[in-house]
């Protein structure tokens, strides 16, 4: 696990995810022209609308997955 820090809506926060993700979101980050910041802010916006709500690293893992695998059909 490898933990990187950002601020989300104005705090400082750590995630700890696997090296693969944090590489798999290097590069959707540079794909899509957009800071890892404002991703990851994206994403956690997203999961406080679901019910029940997932932590911010399972909800990364699973954004991952999904944009890994609409790209791959």
């Amino acid at each position: 696990m490898r933990k990187r820090s950002i601020t989300l809506k104005g705090h400082r926060t750590s995630i700890a995810l696997e090296p693969e993700f944090w590489d798999a979101l290097d590069a959707i980050v540079e794909t899509d022209r957009r800071s890892l910041p404002a991703l990851i802010d994206s994403i956690d916006r997203n999961r406080l609308k679901q019910t029940p709500r997932p932590g911010l690293a399972s909800a990364i893992r699973v954004y991952v997955l999904k944009r890994l695998t609409s790209k791959a059909t």
